[in-house]
């Protein structure tokens, strides 16, 4: 996936200026697809030079004009072809594994606190993650596949806690 991909899926389902984007990519996708503002306004140049969406300038009064964009049936179409186009499951790229991996050439404490510290981090972004209310069932087919996604990073943080809770018993059992 790429973030113009993601900017294309966000704007077909409104019209945003690149703070808005990027206060909803902070709010909803950025737990799977981060990005930082800089990004998003390039990217949003680059999708507006290749045709594949649009940008209005609204004046306003005592504060900069602000630039909204659309997305335009060509750009619509680029991410109707790239949502239906075949996805291949890319390396894994995990710095916390590598560094667990060579992890003995620490003493036991350290090892114990890199896992502490894992532990740590995942229960912050769980909480993070179950903090995100959503009120009733879903209205639609979209807010059902989102909320979906969001299940999705709730069952893999508990999972990885669950591992960490498990590495730990190993480690327990071989140190002292």
């Amino acid at each position: 996936m790429s973030l113009r991909h993601a900017i294309l899926g966000l704007l077909s389902i409104k019209p945003m200026s690149g703070y808005e984007l990027k206060k909803v990519i902070d709010e909803s996708v950025a737990h799977f697809w981060t990005s930082d503002q800089s990004q998003v306004y390039r990217t949003l140049a680059d999708l507006v030079d290749s045709g594949l969406a649009s940008r209005r300038t609204v004046v306003q009064e005592e504060r900069p004009n602000m630039h909204v964009h659309s997305i335009t049936d060509l750009g619509s179409a680029e991410l109707d072809s790239w949502l239906a186009s075949p996805l291949r499951t890319p390396p894994t790229r995990d710095p916390f594994l590598v560094r667990l991996f060579f992890a003995d050439r620490l003493p036991p404490d350290r090892i114990r606190d890199l896992l502490r510290t894992r532990r740590q981090e995942l229960n912050e972004y769980l909480a993070t993650l179950e903090a995100i209310s959503v009120p009733g069932e879903p209205a639609d087919i979209g807010q059902a596949l989102r909320l979906t996604t969001l299940d999705y990073g709730i069952t893999v943080a508990k999972a990885e806690i669950a591992w960490l809770d498990a590495a730990q018993q190993r480690l327990d059992r071989i140190t002292p």
